[in-house]
């Protein structure tokens, strides 16, 4: 085999990942307005109501996580071809959602040990968080969109500390906005004209 041929192999490789990857948007969609529900609502909850529970919202990512494994092995079942890069994009989310979780659990336990001094370094780590998979994914897939939303989480991160309190639970949803909102509804608009990512997005 060639070297071009090895190369045009590689190319639609990345040309069929890019046609599977979030082709509607859905994906994006959901997470993207799920996080900025939760938090804005975790906000408001907070400003106004004054409740120790705000934060229990949050537990709707669950109900999505749980709807995401259901949605994405509906639509392995009916996808024909599977090709390495797919195999590379479910690794960097599979990655993201343990990194994840297992921040979260850390950063409960250091809150509950420090207490609220803690609090202001949650969000700014989390958006941290949030710009890693977007941005590879973005890199791989060649969708510049996921890659300016990732940097927009980052550029953000080292914004947040220096708000208040109250105001930095609103900063996952400006994270999610510009990461996953806005590209979401730009791969769902290709989508409805006929093309996907493969097509110069």
């Amino acid at each position: 085999m060639s070297g071009q041929d090895s190369l045009r192999i590689i190319e639609e490789m990345i040309n069929t990942a890019k046609s599977h990857f979030n082709e509607d948007g859905h994906l994006l969609l959901l997470w993207g307005w799920i996080v900025s529900f939760c938090s804005v609502t975790d906000y408001l909850v907070l400003r106004f109501a004054e409740v120790p529970w705000h934060s229990v919202v949050w537990l709707l990512t669950w109900v999505a996580l749980g709807y995401q494994f259901w949605y994405i092995r509906n639509k392995r079942r009916r996808r024909r071809v599977r090709t390495y890069t797919d195999d590379i994009l479910v690794a960097v989310w599979i990655a993201f959602v343990v990194a994840l979780l297992l921040v979260t659990v850390a950063l409960g336990n250091i809150y509950h040990a420090v207490g609220r001094d803690f609090y202001v370094f949650v969000n700014p780590i989390i958006l941290v968080l949030y710009g890693i998979p977007t941005f590879l994914c973005g890199t791989i897939l060649k969708f510049k969109p996921l890659v300016v939303g990732a940097i927009g989480c980052w550029i953000l991160s080292l914004v947040t500390p220096l708000l208040p309190d109250a105001e930095q639970l609103l900063m996952p949803a400006a994270g999610m906005l510009i990461a996953w909102i806005i590209p979401g509804y730009m791969v769902r608009a290709r989508y409805r004209q006929g093309e996907s990512l493969r097509h110069g997005l």
